[in-house]
């Protein structure tokens, strides 16, 4: 006979597991909420947990709903719980009311992709049912399933004209690279032309000044006049001699901007790209920046992110994606881009490509087409 010990918290609280009250629950699931991202709150949860794994199902709804205030250790914490109370509860869970929150875009991305796991794991039928209306779903894993199954159907025509058309509609849809790729590649195979780099926002305008020194790695930490004032017009002392900026562009696909063209296959050296952005409105826009070389990244005069790594593994489209805003009009871009000793042939690289969306993947175009 298997014995279950009564969790030492709700004996203090004078509880049971059965009678737990929703005042209680409350608290228990509050505490998940009030993890930071430094892991403070986590021994509360600790002394909490065996009360919290063994809610009822009727408590699904209510975690779900704190996905939305949690961070992703809260998160972690949440998912455990939903899964350990699924275990106990087999296939009993509040339906409808899972499926409510999963419709409802208000809520967070991370806690309806777990509503509809939940659903796929205890009602695939329904859950299978639900893929087509993720089309223009602003949860990028959500829209990545309907936009999956487009790419199916594409593919299992035998009518070209349907097929072209579905791989057209995943051009509009889509917003995960691969996806993109291989509708585009399918087209292309057809006949027809696709401009990958209007398609997907990539920047191929740029203002660029260098080479600067990098000897021993120590030009990414020392800021260079580019990072004090853009002064289009001005010159500056560069490793050897004097450098200016000029105009360098890209008409590769994936707005891949090879370096090495612009100064040549040199070593410990670092450049400055810049361009402008026009935009709209004032708005939340992720930064997509891909490089497998040191880089800093600026907008409008704030440092957003950088990384000083190099040469692991390859460039890769939407490789770093940094939140960030864009003001209403013109807003100014900085990118820092290093070089460092190496000579292996896969070192060889000095390159970095970018473009800008929405949270939600949606390319955002500048009205300044030119990018200058």
């Amino acid at each position: 006979m298997k014995i279950t010990q009564t969790p030492l918290v709700l004996l203090a609280l004078g509880l049971t597991p059965l009678c737990i009250l929703p005042a209680q629950e409350k608290e228990f699931i509050g505490a998940l909420t009030r993890i930071d991202s430094k892991g403070k709150g986590n021994a509360e949860a600790v002394q909490l947990w065996s009360a919290i794994e063994k809610l009822n199902a009727s408590s699904i709804p209510d975690l779900l709903q704190a996905m939305n205030k949690a961070n992703d250790l809260g998160d972690n914490w949440i998912r455990a719980a939903i899964s350990e109370i699924l275990s106990r509860n087999e296939k009993k869970f509040p339906q409808k009311q899972v499926l409510s929150f999963l419709e409802n875009q208000k809520n967070s991305g991370s806690s309806r992709k777990l509503a509809f796991e939940i659903l796929r794991e205890n009602k695939p039928a329904l859950a299978s049912s639900l893929v087509p209306n993720f089309i223009d779903d602003r949860e990028p894993t959500l829209r990545r399933l309907a936009v999956g199954e487009l790419l199916t159907s594409a593919q299992a025509s035998k009518d070209t004209t349907k097929s072209a058309a579905l791989f057209e509609k995943v051009l509009q849809k889509g917003r995960e690279v691969d996806q993109i790729k291989e509708a585009s590649n399918a087209l292309e195979k057809g006949g027809r032309k696709v401009d990958l780099q209007s398609l997907m926002g990539f920047l191929p305008e740029w203002k660029t000044i260098g080479p600067f020194d990098n000897t021993g790695r120590q030009g990414f930490g020392k800021p260079y006049p580019p990072e004090q004032e853009i002064d289009l017009d001005a010159g500056y002392q560069g490793k050897n001699d004097k450098v200016k900026w000029s105009a360098f562009s890209t008409s590769d696909p994936f707005g891949m901007l090879d370096v090495n063209k612009q100064y040549g296959e040199v070593k410990e050296v670092l450049a400055y790209a810049y361009t402008t952005f026009d935009s709209d409105s004032d708005q939340v826009a992720q930064f997509r920046i891909g490089s497998k070389n040191a880089w800093k990244l600026w907008v409008n005069g704030k440092l957003l992110f950088a990384r000083d790594e190099y040469h692991r593994g390859k460039t890769r489209v939407d490789q770093f994606v940094i939140d960030g805003a864009l003001k209403k009009g013109s807003n100014g871009i900085l990118v820092k881009v290093c070089q460092n000793e190496q000579t292996q042939s896969w070192t060889k690289q000095w390159e970095f490509c970018l473009r800008i969306t929405d949270p939600t993947g949606t390319v955002l175009h500048s009205r300044d087409t030119s990018n200058k």
